[in-house]
């Protein structure tokens, strides 16, 4: 049995400063539980530094207040440290102080103005939320991003962040018009460039304002040439507290350049004020692929002279994974594949502008230049036209970072060397000694980034719970420190300094001291995210060290390594914060855009998990030692779980469930998380080890026996219906149970449509009879629990559209396909079902008769978790659109008279996350019925199977209905919207006017029709 996992308290200087900050009316949230600091311990970086705490502020007000109370003697030893996406390399937002998510609420846009192209934000709001606002007045916010869809505009100015396209658009400094900040204290600082008439009025203030202004202003006057000779001349000049731009082209003072880029250590940015562009009206991207990378390097050399927009470089080992990954059904055909000449090396080259003619006219100049130009080897090139395609292929790149945590094994790449930047004409021979360096470790390791900019991304692969492995991060980081120096260039091009700040005396030299003296200027005290950049003058206190930080391989050792390597999904994820995308109308993981709570993302999930389980082997525990399952053994522990579940004791377990049970089991993050953290396999393992000490509630044995008492109420659907119908029994299952909205059964007569259209059961018997002809004319349906009892009329229409196509239809006899059971943690009834279920379904099988499946959640469990039963084998069952791409192709659409109807496609999330390409299947079928189809980009219904009917999960369910399918719904559109997922149909008529369509409906409608008209 687990053990109870006592929950750990913040050190009594921050728990005495929490209080403080709670009596000075801060309003926002303050997270002192163990789950919410181990969440916010990591990010996409090699580090882990468990926080005393987290504050979540609701608005500037009160990050005045937090800065204020930090400030008084009190609470000096305090330290504060801002995050917004969480995504850094470096360990920038980390801290052993106090978290301040200013994420959370922070959010708002504020003001856009199209005239004047900029925008006011706060510093919570995430890019691509901000481009998607810009987008319908044609604007963008330039700095191209990776991680576009989860960084924050606060996080992108404390690095100055920069990415594809930065030779053209320049860096998040170059956009950034006006910032507010707060400083220690609380007082707010508002800086934008200024002439010499308003900067003498700044150093004139007796304030910290005006002592900030002396200190950067006296550096900038006093060490001018000390500034010219030690800044590089780079697109990637990220240094932190950018000097060399304190005065401007014009010569205005602008404090803006040492606040972006300083990491949060100098104060708090709360707004900003952008500069926005124009968005090309055309873009066209060259794929140019090679036989091997360094020539893609050094073919670069030749293509910035024709003045692209930008270039980006992928080696094989990303390109490689790509192709396993979600996103390459969309971008395959711009990369052929030839066996004989792999492709090692691809150059993305970009092209834009306003005008169509002119665009082709410099794109043929450049094809030309490729075809005519051979002082490197080209396997050749693909063009890519319009932003749609253009974006397909970025979306790929995009994931880059990710996907390089997905290789197999436990020796991964890892990012702390992986954003040097040197001039692109020492690009290729720079990477040629990186490499070197690498190979004589005996390291493998991949790359990609931005050649135009000089800046590559190398992530030596490591095994970080290895003590002897983890130790190489010393020494290849002094060896790269040297190189990029010896190149002209930067160890930190684009990801910020973070823990690296230690390599920032040794390359300011005598000006690091001026970097001190601005430190000392905003931060006394050392209390914002000390160790970065910069120390305050004569304090004790030292940067960090590569070394001396926790690293997560440090506790992920503690974790016995076979339960390390059974529990992967959960183990391997790296942190790169792809389940924190911002889009409403993307899939990934739905609880978390709903609470904005990270405990409640795949990451925070899968962090909790990691935890969890080593304080279990701290604790003895072996949470491999099979259950003891069976009705003896229940009855046995009951009492002891009855007791467990009736005591107040404090067990981070609880925080782990609460956690597991939010999540709505969509399956999203197993498809989209480019490490593949599947979060409902291991959650359900998870509430399987949970219950062996506290008693399951009466609703998990409810939703768990579903699939096997649903045939026995459908006796008397009439009876249930008016029992469930009754406000009492409503009332009793809302408040003792703990459903809400229980759905009522369909009294459709569903043995008359199989009569009508002559339906029998699929037995191996009446199986064996039929000819081989008549096989090829047959299909087995696959009964699943929700569309034959909830949606009976669905199921028959499915049999009569597949009756009209020419097809005989045989049912599959009922049979629980286990999906409640393991959504539940019923692991061992689970597997039970499934092998019942595998069986039946294999000796159909047999005769080569297709097996066809309705509902796609319910169907993708026979590939999905039936595949990872050991020993367990289970017969392909179609969804139904792979189904009915098959069997169309046969037969001629038949002619309709009338005009073809258009649809819309809002497919479940399960199935377009998980069998990405099936999705475009129906697109496929439609349009050989003569029909239009569109598919719309929708997230989450929020109802998933049953999670949308238990009581705990209702306010977050109408949550993520309201975010994506009810705006998509109200869409002014003469296409008939269809959905694919019971749940999705279900959620819709419980929260929503519209009565929503499988597209087998209307496909029959358009059979029937036709038929009628012949």
């Amino acid at each position: 049995m687990i053990a109870r996992l006592p929950t750990s308290a913040p050190a009594a200087p921050y728990i005495a400063f929490l209080d403080a900050l709670r009596a000075a009316g801060f309003r926002g949230e303050i997270a002192q539980d163990h789950a919410s600091r181990t969440v916010l311990a990591t990010d996409n970086s090699i580090y882990q530094r468990f926080p005393q705490s987290a504050v979540f502020p609701l608005d500037a007000r009160d990050v005045e207040t937090l800065a204020r109370v930090v400030a008084e003697p009190a609470h000096r030893s305090v330290r504060l440290s801002p995050r917004g996406g969480g995504t850094g390399t470096n360990g920038q937002s980390l801290t052993d102080g106090v978290v301040v998510d200013l994420s959370r609420h922070m959010n708002r846009i504020l003001e856009i103005n199209v005239a004047e192209r900029w925008v006011r934000v706060q510093s919570g709001v995430v890019k691509d939320q901000l481009n998607a606002a810009l987008k319908p007045h044609g604007l963008f916010f330039a700095p191209e991003l990776s991680t576009s869809n989860r960084a924050t505009i606060g996080g992108m100015i404390n690095t100055d962040a920069s990415g594809q396209g930065s030779c053209t658009y320049g860096k998040t400094r170059d956009h950034v018009l006006e910032l507010d900040s707060v400083l220690l204290g609380g007082e707010r600082l508002h800086t934008a460039a200024l002439d010499d008439t308003a900067l003498a009025g700044q150093l004139a203030r007796q304030d910290r304002i005006g002592e900030v202004y002396r200190c950067a202003e006296g550096i900038q006057r006093e060490k001018a040439a000390l500034i010219e000779a030690r800044f590089p001349k780079l697109n990637r000049c990220l240094t932190g507290y950018d000097l060399a731009h304190l005065r401007e082209a014009d010569g205005r003072f602008n404090l803006n350049s040492v606040l972006c880029g300083a990491e949060g250590s100098l104060g708090f940015i709360v707004e900003a004020k952008l500069n926005v562009l124009p968005i090309p009206r055309h873009s066209v991207l060259v794929n140019i692929r090679y036989a091997g990378f360094m020539d893609a390097l050094r073919d670069a050399r030749s293509l910035l002279a024709l003045r692209p927009l930008s270039i980006e470089t992928v080696d094989s080992k990303v390109l490689m994974l790509a192709m396993q990954d979600i996103v390459w059904h969309g971008v395959a055909d711009y990369f052929p594949q030839d066996a004989q000449q792999p492709t090692l090396g691809i150059n993305l080259v970009e092209f834009s502008g306003d005008d169509p003619a002119e665009l082709d006219t410099r794109v043929a100049a450049f094809v030309e230049h490729l075809q005519r130009d051979t002082q490197v080897r080209r396997l050749g090139h693909t063009l890519a036209v319009g932003q749609a395609a253009v974006g397909r292929i970025y979306a790929m790149r995009k994931r880059a970072v990710g996907l390089l945590g997905n290789v197999e094994g436990e020796v991964r790449p890892q990012p702390f060397v992986e954003d040097t930047a040197v001039p692109p004409e020492n690009l290729a021979e720079f990477i040629a000694e990186f490499r070197a360096l690498l190979d004589g470790h005996g390291l493998a390791y991949g790359m990609f980034g931005h050649v135009d900019a000089g800046v590559l991304h190398v992530r030596p692969a490591l095994d970080m719970k290895d003590p002897a492995q983890a130790a190489m991060v010393r020494p290849i980081s002094d060896a790269v420190a040297e190189l990029t120096q010896r190149h002209g260039g930067l160890l930190w091009g684009e990801h910020g300094k973070g823990v690296r700040s230690e390599y920032a005396p040794a390359f300011f030299g005598e000006l690091y001291p001026s970097l001190q003296a601005l430190k000392s200027a905003f931060d006394p005290f050392n209390q914002l995210n000390p160790g970065k950049i910069a120390t305050p003058l004569e304090s004790p206190e030292a940067l960090l060290k590569i070394d001396e930080v926790p690293l997560r391989g440090e506790l992920d050792r503690q974790i016995d390594e076979r339960v390390w390597q059974s529990y992967g999904t959960a183990m391997h994820c790296n942190g790169n914060g792809a389940c924190y995308n911002f889009d409403p109308d993307d899939a990934m993981c739905p609880s978390w855009k709903a609470t904005r709570e990270r405990v409640h993302s795949p990451k925070g999930r899968a962090s909790l998990l990691r935890e969890w389980l080593r304080l279990q082997q701290q604790a003895g525990v072996d949470v491999l030692a099979p259950a003891a399952r069976g009705p003896l053994n229940f009855l046995r522990a009951l009492p002891e779980r009855w007791r467990n579940s009736r005591s107040a004791e404090a067990d981070f377990s609880h925080q782990v469930y609460d956690a597991m049970a939010g999540c709505l089991a969509c399956k999203s993050c197993a498809g989209q998380c480019p490490v593949k953290v599947n979060v409902p396999e291991f959650r359900s393992r998870f509430l399987e080890l949970y219950h062996q000490r506290y008693l399951r509630p009466l609703r998990d044995y409810l939703i768990g026996s579903l699939e096997f008492s649903l045939p026995l109420f459908a006796r008397v659907p009439r009876l249930y219906n008016a029992i469930m119908a009754a406000p009492w029994v409503d009332r009793l299952l809302a408040e003792r149970i703990g459903m809400v909205d229980s759905p009522l059964l369909s009294d459709f007569d569903f043995d008359e449509a199989c009569r009508r259209w002559d339906v029998a059961t699929a037995t191996p018997a009446l199986l064996a009879t039929l000819e081989p002809a008549q096989r090829q004319r047959s299909l087995i349906l696959v009964q699943d629990a929700f569309t034959r009892y909830f949606e009976t009329p669905l199921l028959a229409a499915f049999i009569e559209l597949a009756s009209r196509l020419g097809f005989k239809v045989f049912l599959a006899p009922y049979s629980a396909n286990g999906k409640p059971l393991h959504v539940q943690g019923f692991l061992g009834a689970f597997a039970r079902a499934a092998r019942r279920n595998a069986r039946r379904l294999q000796e159909l099988a047999a005769f080569d008769i297709p097996l066809v499946g309705l509902d796609p959640a319910m169907t993708l469990v026979y590939r999905q978790e039936y595949a990872k039963i050991p020993g367990l084998q289970c017969p392909e069952v179609l969804l139904t659109q792979e189904w009915l791409a098959r069997a169309l192709p046969e037969r001629t659409a038949t002619a309709d008279a009338t005009p073809p109807a258009s649809y819309r496609l809002m497919a479940h999330c399960t199935e377009k996350t998980n069998a990405a390409p099936s999705t475009a299947l129906w697109n496929q079928v439609f349009e050989r019925a003569g029909l239009t189809l569109a598919t719309q980009a929708t997230g989450c219904c929020g109802m998933s199977g049953t999670y949308g009917h238990e009581a705990r999960n209702l306010a977050t369910s109408k949550a993520i209905f309201a975010q994506s399918w009810a705006p998509a719904l109200a869409v002014d559109s003469q296409a008939e919207p269809l959905a694919t997922g019971y749940s999705c149909r279900s959620q819709t008529s419980r929260l929503h006017t519209h009565k929503l369509r499988h597209p087998i409906q209307a496909l029959l409608d358009h059979y029937r029709a036709g038929a009628s008209a012949g």
